[in-house]
């Protein structure tokens, strides 16, 4: 009977957390694109949301956090979709189907954030720096997932360069959709843009890792 009780009261106070955690999040972004990024105070963002400082720090340990909010699912992404490639699917190809599927739903991960955003993060040194860094860790996941697939150790040498040409990839990619992001094109032009692009980018790996990190 306790358990029956406990856990709509449970869901309840997680539903909370992740509107409390959202409203942080969106009044953060809001203040960030504009005011800019370093120049917004930890104080400034808990007086919009109406809570108090603690309760922000306590949702996002640090600040890049409040702008970058989806850095696990980023870091991660490329390799999920290794890890998730079907029966007779290299990991090139797999990457390839999941790029091509985020481009068609325009995902934020994949680069799609809006003119507003792309540049408060261009404009950042803190961000920038951070996205640098998310793209590192990206790479990194990819190696321990590619390594997994083919039975190698993460430093083997070709886990890494595997990893560092589809990480770099993606890296272009991604940076590309931000450039025709500030340069104003919307989002649908720019997906049907980088459809073309991402096929020749692809193309161009594809004799050295077709085969590779079959499942």
């Amino acid at each position: 009977m306790a358990t029956q009780t406990n856990a709509p009261a449970t869901g309840l106070r997680e539903a909370k957390k992740q509107e409390t955690r959202q409203l942080i999040s969106d009044h953060a972004t809001r203040l960030f694109i504009a005011q800019g990024f370093e120049q917004t105070t930890i104080a400034e963002i808990a007086a919009a949301a109406r809570v108090a400082k603690k309760t922000v720090t306590n949702y996002f340990a640090r600040k890049e956090e409040l702008a970058l909010d989806h850095q696990e699912q980023f870091a991660a992404s490329l390799a999920h979709a290794v890890a998730a490639r079907q029966q007779g699917e290299s990991a090139l190809a797999a990457l390839r189907r999941a790029f091509s599927d985020a481009v068609a739903a325009q995902d934020p991960v994949a680069g799609f954030s809006g003119q507003e955003f792309a540049r408060m993060i261009a404009d950042s040194p803190t961000l920038s720096a951070c996205l640098r860094g998310l793209h590192d860790q990206r790479e990194h996941q990819l190696a321990q997932a590619l390594a997994e697939a083919t039975g190698a150790q993460p430093d083997d040498i070709t886990v890494r360069t595997a990893a560092g040409l589809l990480g770099a990839l993606h890296r272009v990619l991604f940076h590309r959709i931000q450039e025709l992001t500030l340069a104003g094109h919307p989002n649908d032009r720019i997906a049907q843009a980088i459809a073309t692009e991402a096929r020749q980018a692809f193309d161009l790996v594809e004799p050295a890792l077709s085969d590779y990190a079959t499942a």
